[in-house]
């Protein structure tokens, strides 16, 4: 299992997609989920929508110094495929997905051969495009709804997939974390975590 932090690894709630927060995680050797948008022509990091003060992704990838983490690149705003491209090609960063974005902007991902990953949750229940996608963005709103299976039967289909652990969505982790562990697939690379917590993440499952 691939452990990454959310909007970097963040020790107070100011530091999320701060260069602070990324520097943490990649110098732990973590990779990372973030959210891209568009600000004055160029691609930023951005939850909610810019007010000009925001790093870009380019910073992003400079300090990362090239290291092919894992990315997990949240699309905030449609039509930024080609840039996002050109820009992971530009550092050579191969290691990325991305996902969240509107179902048009989602086929454009896919025919501009972006890596993309589809939703699958308890509010979206069938996930789109999953034959042309890479991965699954497994995700768990207002419950744990799913068992190990769901997790293997993606995984056995030749798809990565990427669980939201459910404290980013302020919930206890020791339920859903002891479903993931009973996957045949927790040593598999194609299984990864997305937490706020992403140490004790790692202790969960890779000391255990």
């Amino acid at each position: 299992m691939i452990v990454i932090s959310h909007r970097g690894y963040w020790k107070y709630p100011n530091e999320k997609n701060t260069l602070a927060a990324f520097e943490r995680s990649f110098n732990l050797g973590l990779g990372t989920e973030t959210d891209l948008r568009d600000h004055n022509g160029k691609i930023v990091i951005a939850h909610d929508m810019p007010k000009g003060n925001e790093i870009t992704f380019e910073d992003l990838l400079n300090i990362m110094n090239g290291r092919n983490l894992p990315l997990a690149l949240n699309i905030k705003a449609d039509g930024l495929y080609q840039d996002i491209k050109t820009i992971l090609e530009k550092y050579k960063h191969t290691n990325y997905f991305t996902f969240d974005m509107s179902i048009p902007d989602m086929i454009c991902h896919i025919k501009n051969k972006l890596k993309v990953f589809t939703g699958l949750s308890d509010i979206l229940t069938q996930p789109v495009l999953l034959s042309e996608c890479e991965g699954v963005w497994l995700d768990c709103f207002n419950s744990d709804w799913y068992d190990s299976e769901t997790i293997d039967n993606l995984i056995a289909q030749g798809k990565k997939v990427c669980i939201v652990s459910a404290d980013l969505h302020k919930r206890e982790t020791l339920n859903q974390w002891s479903i993931i562990r009973k996957s045949k697939f927790l040593s598999s690379d194609n299984l990864m975590i997305c937490s706020d917590f992403p140490e004790s993440a790692r202790a969960y499952f890779y000391e255990n």
